[in-house]
């Protein structure tokens, strides 16, 4: 998966609030889907650092967004599984409208560099594979 990938945080064009919320938000959404998640799976996932994921965990661990407890079933009892507070719901549902509205963003700009490099690739006549990119002309249309 590239840098800049689903899961993944891209570092360019983000204030350091963007990412702190980029990367509140990927936690949050990912702990929800699977709370029983190690924190090297999370780190992994996320493709940042153990200690930084540690960081921005405990971050989330002190506003009381997330708790955990010890697997209840696990032999190994040092395995936690991390579970969003009703808080931690409304703020991850907070972040993702921001989120969403970054993305889109991000989406109309390459949407324009890629018309603008066809451009002058000489090569804006051509078909598309993905149906959704169109060129500058043809979203005017």
């Amino acid at each position: 998966m590239s840098p800049c990938g689903s899961l993944r945080i891209c570092m360019t064009d983000k204030t350091p609030k963007q990412l702190s919320q980029d990367m509140q938000f990927r936690i949050l959404r990912l702990l929800e889907q699977n709370p029983h998640l190690s924190q090297r799976a999370l780190a992994d996932t996320l493709g940042v650092s153990l200690g930084r994921l540690n960081y921005g965990l405990r971050a989330l661990l002190q506003k009381g967004l997330v708790k955990f407890s010890n697997f209840t079933a696990a032999s190994d009892k040092r395995r936690y599984a991390y579970i969003l507070t009703p808080k931690g719901i409304a703020h991850k549902a907070a972040l993702t409208s921001g989120f969403l509205q970054r993305k889109m963003a991000e989406y109309d700009a390459l949407k324009r560099e890629i018309a603008v490099l066809e451009a002058e690739a000489g090569l804006a006549g051509r078909q598309r594979k993905d149906p959704d990119m169109t060129t500058a002309h043809e979203d005017r249309a």
